[in-house]
């Protein structure tokens, strides 16, 4: 593919990677990645701590310079035009670092001269929606309260694009909820969020799509529903008396994978259509039934198993696009 056939199918990309690639001496943190954001989309971009997520978001805002391949914000060069893209992109850190001395009023005051704001209008709002007071000095906030002030600072001149590094941290679920609200209605109004967690359960209830990366790598570029199809489930039986293991294991359907079952506790994962799992099990006498959503591990394992990496670059391709 040519450059300008390349420039035509990402034209209504917010974000473009192609073949990125970044190492830190023998540690490669990013690995030959390609992904794109589409305009409005909210996007979950996901991997365990380690993965490669914060030094990807640092490279799309010009703050380090890949090894090779390419990055473009808003069809800008990540690198070389960096200055235009951070005057369009609202980002909070995922250590977010602000000036102790000063107040969460003045702080704001501070982003909205830079911005070339002249009222605060939106971060008023934004502090009566996430319950800030604007009084304090940064000093006095606790871990949250500063969170929560990064927000507002990201968020005040409701940029085209919002970088948001794991926003969620050390809030609440009241106010994770907030969050949330705030970033639907901001890709209600047509601009784009990119938003990084380790928080599988977050991300499905948040995000339309997915980047999962791992060790560098992304594993799966997709929609949601392409994760739920995907996942394990853990599953744990509790018989009313006591089961014959072997003809358990000998009916067992085709989606229950056994792990350990003894005279009166099944323990597995299940992955498949519910009705197939609980028609097998009325056919015994099953006094308890637990099924656990997966974490971020489970997703992992259910994709690609441990250490497959080759496997995972190959499935990234085949999954449902974005």
């Amino acid at each position: 593919m040519n450059i300008e056939q390349q420039q035509s199918e990402h034209a209504q990309d917010v974000i473009a990677i192609d073949n990125l690639a970044k190492s830190y001496g023998p540690t490669r943190a990013v690995d030959r990645s390609s992904w794109s954001v589409a305009r409005g989309e909210l996007l979950g971009f996901l991997g365990p701590n380690g993965a490669g997520k914060t030094t990807t978001l640092r490279i799309l805002l010009g703050l380090l310079k890949a090894d090779s391949g390419q990055a473009t914000v808003f069809g800008l060069d990540s690198w070389r035009d960096s200055t235009e893209i951070r005057r369009r992109v609202g980002y909070l850190p995922g250590d977010v670092r602000l000036y102790d001395h000063l107040t969460g009023m003045q702080t704001a005051r501070f982003a909205a001269r830079v911005r070339g704001i002249p009222k605060l209008g939106a971060a008023e709002r934004l502090a009566e929606r996430f319950q800030f007071d604007l009084t304090k000095r940064v000093r006095e906030y606790s871990k949250g309260m500063r969170q929560k002030l990064g927000l507002i600072v990201a968020m005040l001149h409701e940029p085209e694009l919002l970088i948001l590094d794991e926003p969620t941290d050390a809030l609440d679920p009241l106010m994770q909820q907030a969050v949330h609200d705030e970033l639907r209605q901001v890709t209600a109004a047509g601009r784009t969020v990119l938003f990084s967690s380790h928080s599988l359960p977050e991300v499905e209830t948040l995000c339309e799509s997915v980047v999962i990366l791992r060790a560098g790598s992304v594993i799966a570029s997709c929609k949601v529903g392409s994760l739920r199809r995907d996942a394990l489930q853990k599953i744990s039986l509790r018989f009313m008396e006591s089961a014959d293991t072997a003809a358990l294991r000998a009916t067992a359907p085709a989606g229950l994978m056994i792990e350990s079952c003894d005279d009166s506790v099944l323990r597995g994962r299940w992955k498949g259509e519910l009705a197939t799992l609980l028609a097998w099990i009325t056919r015994h006498p099953v006094d308890e039934l637990v099924l656990q959503k997966p974490d971020l591990e489970d997703l992992f394992l259910a994709y690609y198993g441990a250490g497959n990496s080759n496997t995972a670059r190959n499935r990234s391709h085949d999954t449902e696009g974005m």
